[in-house]
């Protein structure tokens, strides 16, 4: 037996105790969201994937009824993973987040590229940990919308050809180093190099959209200031976001292990796009509160010129 199935029996036997209580007679919800997912499993990992969906389920029906709450969780791709299950297959450790940051934040008001038509689609990494792909390409896509270009570019380029560079394609990377492999050589399109989600040879050096380098945007000012001019790419800890639903979130730690894209301040948070699908979050979306959560103005964000 996996040794992550009998600690996860071991420690759950009350909480499930307590779902199927308060669950009686409702819709199987593990079911439904095998459904929705188009997703199964040999009998003894099913079994796994139902404690810990249930254990979940749980928890985000304890955190939504809790008023005090800034924002809200509910159930998506990630429910049937553990907290450490999620960071491991869908975040890449990037170095601890530093505390000395200067959180001095010039006031402005609501800045929204989004709504603006300057930020392309939501696109899902899957479990390759490409984010840095993911922030990059969206970047760059904002780059050349609001000069007046819409492009959807090749993240799978980014994940096979930019090693020299420093990126270690689903093992990791960084936006910067994605944008110093385009200043060099040029990006293609998605549809030219598709993305595979996994590590593959170079297959395509380099394409037509290029750019002359890239600026950093340093602390909570600096990123304010820049994100009047163009949505910036970042970095954040995201190790608590899997059941993220809607809301100012706020529950972070201190690790920096994902890539995204900061695309406005609104209503006083951070609005930020992220690499997860639209199923995930406010379509795609999340909001944190000002200043340094979850890490946001610890690495400096980046921007192409």
């Amino acid at each position: 037996m996996r040794k992550e199935l009998l600690v996860a029996s071991l420690v759950s036997l009350a909480i499930l105790a307590a779902y199927y209580t308060s669950h009686e007679g409702k819709t199987d919800a593990f079911e439904e969201w095998k459904g929705k997912f188009g997703v199964s499993w040999a009998p003894e990992e099913e079994a796994y994937r139902r404690l810990i969906f249930e254990k979940n389920l749980v928890t985000i029906e304890k955190h939504n009824a809790d008023s005090a709450q800034t924002y809200k969780m509910g159930v998506n791709q990630f429910s049937v993973y553990t907290t450490e299950e999620f960071a491991n297959r869908f975040l890449t450790p990037m170095g601890e987040a530093s505390t000395n940051v200067d959180e001095t934040m010039e006031m402005i008001g609501d800045v929204d590229w989004t709504s603006q038509g300057k930020v392309s689609g939501v696109k899902n990494q899957g479990q390759c940990g490409s984010c840095w792909a993911f922030s990059a390409t969206g970047v760059l896509e904002s780059f050349y919308l609001i000069k007046g270009s819409s492009v959807s570019l090749s993240e799978q380029q980014l994940v096979d050809c930019s090693r020299p560079q420093g990126n270690q394609g689903c093992n990791g990377g960084w936006p910067s180093s994605a944008l110093n492999y385009v200043k060099a050589s040029g990006i293609t399109t998605e549809s030219a190099y598709p993305y595979a989600g996994k590590d593959q040879t170079c297959k395509t050096q380099g394409g037509a959209y290029k750019i002359a380098g890239f600026v950093s945007h340093s602390g909570c000012n600096g990123l304010t200031t820049g994100i009047n001019s163009h949505p910036i790419s970042v970095t954040v800890d995201a190790t608590n976001w899997s059941p993220y639903k809607s809301g100012i979130f706020n529950n972070c730690k201190a690790s920096i292990n994902h890539a995204v894209l900061l695309t406005g301040v609104v209503g006083g948070s951070w609005k930020i796009k992220n690499s997860w699908g639209t199923s995930w979050g406010e379509s795609g979306y999340i909001r944190l509160a000002t200043g340094n959560t979850c890490g946001v103005c610890a690495n400096a964000g980046v921007y192409p010129q």
